[in-house]
């Protein structure tokens, strides 16, 4: 996931606070073997993640204490991702994939495993927290989680859709921004009709491609990157976006809610994992360990507002600036409602199927000029 630049949710009182006490005493990075200096490795660790997603204060904090120079490389998508490494993208130690791609790139032995006694702040994580996909953390690491669910200028419209269906109204003719996400796209058609979003059945998805092709008309653009823009703009009344981008629009324009829909939202889990073979292994559980840190953690969601799957950070923040804790905690887009989770699904991997799913976006875009 990704929010561009302008995320400074938080505030910068608070960013400014936290990165003060990052910067002086913070407890050092627990030995992880041998140092990558005396192990004769190379002092470098090389991340691909979603663009725009890791703090770059998180990143010279770390360097400045462990030496270790972090190399940013960005992805659009996991698909993008699993593309590179597949084919055999070489250098790449750490990435970022979300739950159901985790699954995936382990059935390709194509991540490490974790041994966790080398990560102890793995403690600080929310284990209440559905980590089906990888529930002993095998392969990966919370990083952070989150929704996708409708946001709605409710300044801009006659009746405030709390329901997908509605979202095929005319009222909504043109004036739709959705995500540039297949699985969240296709689900949400799958959801409308009543079925599984992880559904294999092709009845089923041919019922959902016919219902997409009718959202046609109401489609004005996609974007993964910045939904919010042009609710913000004016040019869409409603979509389908990422919980951090809703936080954003509601931060700059009230009117602008998020909204969980009454089929049911899909949640999200991001993670960092180690590419199998990385040449920088003791350099990326430091790293990884380093970022589970309650006052590194923090930073995430105070430039990105998603949901933070750390119950230390969180306590952190709540100790640190109970105000912007208060702000995380009453807004649904970062803290979903029980009822929410209660009525949540999560993408998992769908297979040979996957291949109809293809098919669907592949002729859904078209249709749309997308």
């Amino acid at each position: 996931m990704n929010l561009g630049h302008r995320s400074q949710w938080l505030g910068l009182a608070v960013i400014a606070g936290l990165l003060t006490a990052c910067g002086g005493g913070g407890t050092a990075v627990p030995a992880v073997g041998e140092t990558p200096a005396a192990g004769g490795e190379e002092q470098v660790v090389n991340l691909f993640a979603w663009s725009e997603y890791v703090p770059q204060a998180l990143l010279d904090g770390f360097t400045g204490e462990t030496g270790i120079q972090v190399n940013y490389d960005a992805y659009a998508s996991n698909e993008e991702m699993l593309a590179k490494i597949s084919a055999g993208a070489s250098g790449y130690d750490l990435i970022i994939p979300s739950d159901y791609m985790v699954t995936i790139m382990a059935a390709q032995d194509l991540l490490e495993e974790l041994d966790l006694s080398k990560i102890p702040n793995i403690g600080n994580i929310d284990e209440s927290l559905p980590f089906t996909y990888d529930p002993e953390h095998k392969y990966s690491v919370p990083y952070m989680w989150g929704s996708v669910a409708l946001a709605v200028n409710t300044g801009a419209v006659a009746t405030v859709p709390t329901s997908y269906a509605e979202l095929w109204n005319p009222e909504f003719a043109g004036r739709l921004v959705l995500l540039d996400d297949s699985r969240q796209i296709i689900g949400m058609a799958l959801l409308t009709l009543g079925y599984d979003p992880n559904t294999t059945d092709e009845a089923e998805l041919e019922a959902a491609r016919v219902k997409l092709l009718e959202l046609v008309p109401n489609v004005r653009v996609f974007d993964s990157d910045t939904p919010s823009t042009v609710l913000l703009s004016g040019e869409a009344d409603a979509g389908l976006i990422w919980n951090g981008e809703g936080s954003i629009a509601h931060a700059e324009d009230a009117a602008i809610d998020y909204i969980y829909p009454s089929e049911g939202a899909i949640f999200w889990y991001d993670n960092l994992s180690i590419i199998k073979g990385a040449e920088h292994l003791d350099a990326a559980l430091a790293f990884i360990d380093y970022v589970l840190r309650p006052e590194e953690s923090v930073l995430i969601t105070a430039e990105f507002p998603y949901s933070n799957p750390n119950k230390a950070a969180l306590a952190f923040l709540k100790d640190t600036d109970p105000d912007a804790y208060a702000g995380y905690m009453d807004f649904g887009a970062t803290n979903p409602p029980a009822e929410a989770l209660a009525n949540s699904f999560i993408i998992i991997d769908v297979g040979e199927a996957t291949t109809l799913y293809d098919e669907i976006w592949t002729e859904f875009k078209l249709a749309t000029g997308g």
